[in-house]
Parts: structure tokens; sequence; C-alpha cells
């Protein structure tokens, strides 16, 4: 017998009994086997990227792979699957929207333990890949005849929008970050109706393209108010947002220029509400309160409804300015909806628990007001 055959023998049987089985027994005796077999490492491997490819037939993309490893394992999981995930998409000649992005965030330095330790750890990582279910695609599997090449680089306007942003989120100073913030938001805006238009134009009249759709984690702690500022962006940005509370991200579904707007924008709110938070709890404890949830997650709460009323103000204002378009934007909002609801069809509504904490409540809706508070200010 070959040394490949005898590896292939050995994966074979230590998947075998570990994969689908509960507890540490199989799991050791399987790691055991592999342990003693180092002419079986090609294979792991290989099945490995198997794995990974029924995950990406099944609706998965590597962000939501590595957030689920994180969640659900330990650090050095994510590594070895950042690796995995690496190594498998380099053979694919086309990926799709935003694969690249997150293959450039992989943390893909190689994870080093003895080789028990190491073939247990894989196979922990195995059995989670092996019993992913099957999502809501947002997007063709990397490979598809579909996929068209990557465009390089991306429009000047959201260039600008992006610096705009870091600026805002790196700042001191609230007063600057309101008006950096606002800036960019109505830009966002006006660049969402130029690239209508511009659609429009195309194809002489109402553009029959389709709504695009991504994901974008919502990861705990306060991942209810998390959720509910990302709709309240979507919701300014005329898109859809779906919240996956067991896998930790919304599904947004819109047009690719509002879909940009939609994960620049909620990115770096957070990114200042929580800096705001930091702030606010620091002055709480300075007055001799303790740092508490409630006040967290009371702020966050405020936080999302006050900056939804604002961003939507701000969308009716500019929309305003282009009453030539309302037919299409009537025309996407349908669509938008139509394939969400194609998308989700079982997506429900749900009331969430009021915010408890007064102190948290009215420092979100300050710092909501600070983050954005452009000229449309209700």
């Amino acid at each position: 017998m070959s040394a490949g055959a005898g590896g292939g023998s050995t994966v074979e049987r230590a998947l075998g009994s570990a994969l689908y089985a509960d507890g540490t027994a199989a799991l050791d005796t399987a790691a055991s086997l592999l342990a003693a077999d180092p002419s079986a490492d090609a294979e792991l491997a290989r099945r490995g990227e198997e794995l990974l490819r029924r995950a990406w037939a099944r609706g998965w993309q590597p962000a939501d792979v590595v957030r689920l490893v994180r969640r659900d394992l330990e650090g050095h999981h994510v590594r070895l699957v950042s690796v995995l995930v690496a190594g498998e998409s380099a053979g694919y000649a086309h990926l799709p929207p935003r694969w690249r992005e997150q293959l450039a965030a992989l943390d893909t330095e190689p994870w080093r333990a003895d080789r028990f330790s190491y073939a247990t750890a894989v196979l922990e990582l195995y059995r989670l890949l092996a019993r992913l279910p099957a999502l809501e695609p947002v997007a063709p599997p990397p490979g598809a005849a579909s996929l068209t090449a990557p465009v390089e680089g991306e429009p000047r306007t959201l260039a600008r929008i992006r610096a705009l942003l870091a600026k805002a989120e790196a700042t001191d100073y609230p007063e600057e970050a309101e008006a950096l913030t606002a800036k960019a938001q109505e830009l966002m805006a006006r660049h969402s109706l130029d690239e209508a238009a511009l659609a429009a134009r195309a194809h002489g009249g109402l553009a029959p393209d389709e709504p695009a759709a991504a994901r974008i984690g919502v990861e705990p702690p306060y991942e209810t108010a998390k959720a509910i500022l990302l709709d309240a962006v979507a919701g300014a940005n005329r898109c859809r947002a779906v919240w996956n509370e067991e896998f930790g991200f919304s599904a947004v579904v819109g047009y690719e220029a509002d879909l940009e707007a939609v994960e620049l924008l909620y990115t770096s709110l957070l990114v200042q509400g929580q800096a705001a938070m930091a702030r606010a709890e620091a002055a709480q404890r300075a007055g001799g309160r303790k740092r508490t949830k409630t006040f967290r997650q009371s702020f966050l709460l405020a936080y999302a409804q006050r900056l939804g009323d604002r961003l939507a103000a701000t969308s009716r204002r500019i929309t305003a300015g282009e009453p030539t378009l309302l037919p299409v934007l009537a025309a996407r909002d349908v669509a938008v909806t139509a394939r969400t609801d194609r998308m989700f069809p079982g997506a429900t509504t749900t009331r969430v628990r009021g915010a408890t904490d007064a102190a948290g409540w009215d420092h979100g809706r300050a710092a909501a007001d600070r983050a954005d508070t452009g000229r449309a200010a209700p």
C-alpha cells in the first residue's frame, strides 16, 4: 500500500468516527490516528477544502464561516480556518462581490502545535464545518460562470466618503465628528441618486437590473441594539435588513451603491457610538455611578433609534431635490422589497424590549445627535 493510500485510509477512519459523534472519546481516538500518520496530512487538508466548497455551495462566505468559528470555538481554530479558506479560495479565477475584502481580513498566520493537539483542533473545526446548514445565498459561489472579474478601485465618491468617515472615527471632538459624518451622509444620498439616474438612462427609463445582497456581521455584545442600528442605516439608504441572530449577521438587500453606503456608514457609526458610550460611562463613573449593562443597552438602543430618524430625514431632503427620479426610486423600492420577500419568506418582525436606563437613553440620543445632525434635522 502506498503512503498516499495509507494516509487516505487513516483520514477516512478518523473523519468517519469523529465528525458526527458527540463527546470527546471519538475525537481523541481520531486525533491519535492522524497524529500517528504524517502521510495523512495532505489528504486531511484536502478534505477541509471539500468541506469549504460545500459551505460555499450552501450559501456561506468566508466572513460568515470565520465569524461562526470565532463564536463557537477558539482563537487557534480561527487561524486554522483562515489558512484553509485562503488556500482554497486561491484557486478561483473569479470570486463573488466582497469576497476579496473578506479574504484580505483573514489572519493567515499558521498555528503551531504538537501533532495530537493540531489534529484535535482540525477535527473540531471540521466537525463544525460539516454541520453547517444551508443559508439563503447573497451571491453565486466562487468560480461560478456568471461571475465577472472585479473592477479595480472604487468610485471617487465612495473614496471621499470613506475618508470622511475615517476622520470622524479618529477625532476626539464631537462637533468635528458631527460635521464629517453629516457630510458623508449627504454624499452617500447624492451618490445613490446619481447611480439610479445613470442606470435609468442606460436602459431608457426604469432600470431593469436586480437588487443585490450582502451580509454584515452583527455580533455580541448588545447585538439587538446593533441590529436595530443596521436596520435604521439600511432603511435610510433604500435597503432592507433581515437579522439572523443565530449566526450573527444581517442580510442586507439593495442596489450596489446603496449597499456600499450601508456597509460604510454602519461600521463608522458603530465605532463612533462605542466611543461615545465609553465617554458617557466615564462621566457616569466620575459622578459616582458604576457602569451597568442596562446603561449600555439603553444607550445603544437610543443611539440607533435617533440615528434612524436623522438619517431618514437627510435622505428625504436629498431625494426631494430630484423629483424627476421619483418613479425610478419607487421602482427600485418595489424591487428591493420583492427580492427580500423572495429570499426570506419566513422573516418576521419582533418587538424589542424597551430601554430601562433613563441616563443611558438620554446619553445615547445625545450621541446620535452629535454623530449626525445635518441640516435636515427634524
